[in-house]
């Protein structure tokens, strides 16, 4: 139960990257899909650290293991920090990647300062509560109009100074060796045996409550896909 850390995904790229960054540690990487459904995460925090840490408490929980959360979004000067924790549905709960750049470079017509940034809050809970955290910050400025094919999200309009370009006409590579869940991820990589004594001492230290799947019976889960 020591070795295990559950991602609270269902991004597989997410997951090669994480399992790619622990390699070398004697450490078993699993993500949502590993547990069949699962009750969602409510993200209602007023931070980036606060819904990673509600996601990572949550799937913590309920699987009984510890999990590694993370919430980022796009925070804009000239709006006061929008759309902050509320990029991902800006325009909207079912809000598309274009709807929200659409809407963005709306409210930033005619404004001087451009300035804004990626955050990302990386948090590791256990199931009794404590947790770590890590956090990324990309800054940029935001474009005047759309530019670019590659990305998701607000890659099209985030123009990075260095690239001279935004990120969506930047390459994959290029993005993450400079993205906000990038630094993020290496900070936690490069102190990741320590993260590993830290993880088996909570654990260690009261017995984990055993998950608790009353709520999803109905579902087909065979004792082989819990940990």
């Amino acid at each position: 139960m020591y070795n295990v850390i559950v991602l609270a995904t269902n991004n597989p790229n997410k997951v090669k990257e994480f399992q790619e960054m622990v390699k070398d540690f004697p450490i078993t990487v699993k993500c949502l899909k590993d547990y069949g459904p699962l009750p969602e995460a409510v993200e209602d925090g007023e931070t980036f650290d606060d819904n990673a840490y509600k996601k990572a408490l949550h799937y913590a929980r309920v699987l009984g293991v510890p999990a590694l959360a993370d919430d980022s979004g796009l925070v804009v000067d000239a709006l006061d920090g929008a759309p902050g924790v509320y990029s991902a549905r800006y325009s909207g709960e079912n809000a598309t990647d274009w709807d929200n750049c659409e809407k963005l470079l709306k409210e930033m017509e005619g404004k001087d300062n451009r300035s804004a940034h990626f955050q990302c809050v990386l948090s590791l809970a256990t199931p009794g509560g404590p947790a770590l955290t890590w956090e990324g910050r990309c800054d940029g400025k935001i474009a005047t109009e759309r530019r670019g094919e590659s990305g998701f999200g607000y890659d099209p309009i985030f123009y990075y100074e260095d690239f001279g370009k935004t990120f969506a006409e930047a390459s994959m590579e290029e993005k993450s060796r400079v993205s906000h869940r990038g630094k993020a991820m290496k900070e936690l990589a490069e102190e990741f045996d320590k993260v590993m004594v830290w993880v088996r001492q909570r654990m260690e230290e009261i017995k984990p409550p055993k998950a608790d799947h009353a709520e999803f019976e109905h579902n087909d889960w065979s004792q082989e896909k819990m940990v």
